[in-house]
Order: structure tokens, then sequence, then C-alpha cells
């Protein structure tokens, strides 16, 4: 490991972003709280203002670099030793930790999914809770499924849900009435996530597959909330929002047509978002479509409650509108 500091109380935040940025690692010996006190001291003084995105991005980036060199040590039983801590083992196990120096970030990650795991998210659409695991995407925000939840559904008997995260869409599907439902994702955390909240709902007969995008065969519904930014993902949870050279939407779209069956649809959920930060236009995304060999049906959209912020991700999401484009071939 690089230069390590035993630290404690005595920390000012200025010297710990000093000495974190120069790539020393500081290792927290006293209490608890404290730690988390200097954490946040720390993150204010690591501002992202700037009105360009991609500055935004780096900065958000050295500013997780930078916090994540405090460090606390988790024990063999994966308690963290120190006055005032939590009990850890139960959160740190169900995300797959081990012992050793542990980013405080990382810790309270870990913390703050596991308390969403035992209590789960309230889905409108399901009447029903969702649990998500650590690393999948919590369904907080629920535009995405408020639109598969009403868009006309009729004779569809197969449906795959691709990119399921915790199966949350494969749920709505299989409420809605559709007879056979497989859900694929390529992060074994999510299949596993998906796995336990579709049988916790009572819809086992929803498979869960591991694939990268398509299963095999083809399906009258299609059904795809890729990632809404194309960029490089630097977490589990970035992952969920930025797609690398768009490569998820891209491989929906071109697979899409393979796997439909005649007269069937593909629903590409997606925001604006891309569009409004200039990453995308609305003309390369159609111009997917037609590459694609797929028309547009019809277009439904919602608009998010208002967002507050000044950053340039919170300024686009006040403007910002979610679709679900019904493409057929």
């Amino acid at each position: 490991m690089e230069h390590l500091i035993e630290v404690g109380t005595g920390l000012r935040a200025a010297e710990a972003v000093r000495l974190a940025s120069q790539g020393a690692s500081l290792l927290w010996c006293d209490d608890f709280a404290a730690a988390r006190r200097l954490l946040a001291a720390m993150r204010k003084r690591l501002p992202d203002r700037t009105a360009d995105f991609y500055r935004y991005r780096q900065s958000r980036r050295n500013r997780a670099r930078v916090l994540g060199k405090l460090l606390v040590e988790v024990g063999a039983d994966l308690r963290i030793d120190l006055p005032g801590a939590p009990d850890t083992r139960a959160a740190i196990h169900a995300a797959g930790g081990r012992p050793g120096l542990v980013p405080l970030t990382t810790v309270l990650g870990m913390l703050s999914a596991h308390q969403w795991r035992l209590t789960g998210v309230p889905v409108e659409a399901l009447g029903a809770r969702i649990h998500p695991h650590y690393g999948v995407f919590p369904p907080t925000r629920q535009e995405y499924v408020s639109l598969v939840a009403r868009a006309p559904l009729a004779r569809v008997r197969t449906a795959f849900d691709i990119g399921t995260g915790t199966g949350v869409l494969a749920a709505v599907l299989a409420r809605r009435g559709v007879p056979a439902v497989v859900a694929t994702d390529v992060s074994p955390a999510a299949v596993t996530c998906a796995r336990a909240n579709l049988a916790r709902l009572g819809l086992d007969r929803v498979r869960v597959l591991a694939a990268d995008l398509f299963p095999p065969g083809r399906a009258d519904l299609l059904v795809c909330n890729p990632p809404w930014l194309p960029g490089a993902a630097h977490s589990p949870l970035d992952a969920a929002v930025f797609d690398p050279g768009s490569r998820m939407l891209s491989g929906f779209l071109a697979g899409a047509a393979a796997h439909l069956t005649d007269g069937g649809e593909a629903w590409l959920v997606l925001s604006d978002l891309a569009e409004l930060l200039g990453l995308r236009t609305r003309a390369d995304l159609t111009a997917h479509f037609t590459a694609a060999g797929l028309t547009v049906a019809d277009r439904l959209d919602i608009r998010p409650a208002p967002r507050t912020g000044t950053d340039p991700l919170s300024r686009a999401r006040s403007r910002e509108v979610v679709s679900l484009w019904r493409l057929r071939r």
C-alpha cells in the first residue's frame, strides 16, 4: 500500500484532503462517528461546481478518489473495532466484502445498501416492495416503471426483460399477465437480486438468466431500460447510469429484430438526459432505430418530479423527459 498514516480526531479536514490528494492513505483509529464527521467535512472541501458536464464528471471522480483514502480496518469477523462503530457484519457479508483496510465510503455504502435490502423500496405499480442488493441500482426513480406499467399490452405471450437489475420490470410484466417472462442481466449480483425479488413476490414462473443482453429464442415483447448516459462507469452503481460507448443501447437495438416474433414490439425506455447534456442527439437515436430495421409505432412520455441542484446533471434533470419508445420491425 502507498504511504499509510494512522489518524484520529486531531486531524483537520483541510489536512486530510491535502494528504489524501498527495496519495497518502489515512487509517482511522478513533471514534467511528468522528470519522463520519471528518468525511463530511472533507466532502465540503471538494466541490464539483462547474458548468461543463465532462469537468463535473472529472471532479466527481477525483473527489471519490480522495475520499476513498480515509480507511477503517474490517476484522476477520467483519466487525470494525472502533468506539461507536455499528455492527457491520451482516452488511459487509451481504455485499461480499472481506476483512482488511476498507475505504470508509465503501463501508457506509454497504451499510446503506443493506438497509435498502432489509426494508425494500415501495413500488406503486406493483403494490409491493423491491429489495435491492449492494451494487444493484434501486428503483427509487420510478418513471420508467410507470411507463412499462401503463403502455398498451395486447396478445403478449412471451416477454424478455433485458438488463433486469432488481427484476422490477419483469415483475411488472408478470403482474400484468404476461404468461412467460425471461429476465437477463450480465451482473451476477443483479441475477441473484432479481431471483430473490421475484421469489418474494411469488413470481417464480419468471426465469432469470445470466446473459449479455438476449436469451435464446424470440419473444412477442422485448423491454430494455439501458443506462441513460453514454460514458465510462467508475463504480458498480455507475454502470446503471453510464453506458460506455452506448454499448447496451446499440446492442439491444441491433439485436431486437432478430429476437422479435412477427408483430412483436420492442420497448426502449430512455431519458433524454444525454440529449440535454449534449452527449447524443435525437437524430443519433432515431438513426440507430433505422439502422436496426426498426420503426417507431408510438412513444409515451413522462416528466420526473422536479429536481434541485446547481451541477450540470441536476440542471438537465429539471428539464428531463423519460420516454418509452414502442418499436416494431
